[in-house]
């Protein structure tokens, strides 16, 4: 385990949410039957998010990086890290980072990557972007979440696995940027739950096992350690972010700790766009900065298999209210929405080429 007590502020969000959604429904047309669905299959969301034919990884942390530069009013060329978090990098040998770093016009950055660990990658570049600015390496960082995530057809994972992309720029403390992380913790166990390996396409996972030894192992161990580090309780934030793999996880997660459902539901866009892996606990987060206030405390965890956790106690600054209207707020890419078939679907997932 390792705390630290930090003063880093976030001066901008951004998110990118593709148009195409596809309806769990459809997907269990496909492989259960019709009558299947209307009946006895229940289907773990809504619908998912689903990336055009030529979007990407990449594609879309660009357009969640250039919106967290609009909210947070900042010369990219100050930019001294870029960071993408994902498991679904498009190039097997190419950095991310270095990607998005040009295509944003961030010129000098010292460090530019790519970070694995699967579904908290985003949040292990948080952690990054934190030491370097503390140590002063660094002015900004940027640090993203993003993925297409794979899902084998047949396999469970398929009525989730989503796509999209959040990211934040992070600095030195200023009560005129958006929030401020105040403290910052990491847990990490080895915990085979979910994996994939180079030469597959697609994830493996150990079904149930992904649960209770792996997940809410993880959030729940990292969760209890916070609050004992700043001798805090659920009572003392407005909201809570946990990851969300699916619906229920993140509300039953959130009743083990003691935490409302008020405090979690604000943060859950799961049913709605799925689960977009490294961008899932931090499009939860964006979507809490899109509505929150000054003076409000947010209490976030993420989660990645392998397994481990990331929290952070995030305080809500003046300047939240200013930048709120300079990039499409979450529930705006929600809303702006158009459905596919399966076969569509599959094509714009590349599971069948023509």
């Amino acid at each position: 385990m390792m705390f630290v007590k930090t003063q880093t502020s976030i001066y901008g969000w951004g998110a990118y949410i593709p148009r195409f959604r596809i309806k769990d429904e459809e997907i269990a047309r496909i492989w259960l039957g019709s009558t299947v669905v209307s009946s006895a299959f229940p289907v773990p969301i809504k619908e998912k998010a689903v990336i055009n034919i030529d979007e990407d990884t990449l594609t879309m942390s660009v357009e969640a990086a250039r919106r967290a530069l609009k909210r947070a009013k900042i010369n990219p060329k100050e930019i001294g890290a870029v960071l993408v978090g994902t498991e679904s990098n498009p190039y097997a040998v190419k950095s991310a980072g270095a990607f998005v770093a040009r295509a944003i016009n961030a010129d000098n950055v010292i460090l530019a990557a790519t970070y694995e660990f699967a579904c908290k990658a985003g949040t292990e570049a948080i952690q990054t972007c934190i030491g370097l600015i503390q140590s002063k390496r660094i002015k900004y960082g940027l640090a993203i979440g993003a993925d297409t995530a794979q899902g084998k057809p047949t396999d469970e994972l398929e009525y989730t696995a989503a796509c999209g992309a959040t990211a934040f720029i992070l600095g030195e403390h200023n009560p005129k940027a958006a929030a401020t992380i105040t403290a910052a913790l990491s847990y990490v166990r080895e915990t085979p739950d979910f994996w994939r390996r180079a030469t597959r396409p697609y994830p493996g996972h150990a079904q149930r096992f992904t649960g209770e030894p792996a997940y809410f192992h993880c959030i729940i161990n990292a969760a209890r350690m916070m609050l004992n580090e700043l001798n805090a309780s659920p009572k003392d934030f407005t909201y809570a972010v946990f990851h969300q793999p699916n619906y229920k996880f993140p509300l039953k997660v959130a009743k083990v700790l003691g935490f409302s459902a008020e405090q979690v539901l604000p943060s859950i866009v799961v049913d709605r766009i799925g689960n977009i892996y490294a961008g899932s606990a931090l499009i939860g987060l964006a979507r809490l900065l899109d509505i929150a206030k000054p003076g409000d405390s947010i209490f976030f965890v993420s989660y990645g298999s392998g397994a481990g956790s990331d929290a952070f106690v995030i305080n809500v600054e003046e300047g939240i209210t200013e930048k709120q209207s300079l990039a499409p707020p979450v529930d705006a890419m929600i809303e702006n929405k158009k459905y596919i078939d399966y076969a569509l679907y599959a094509r714009f997932r590349r599971k069948i080429m023509k």
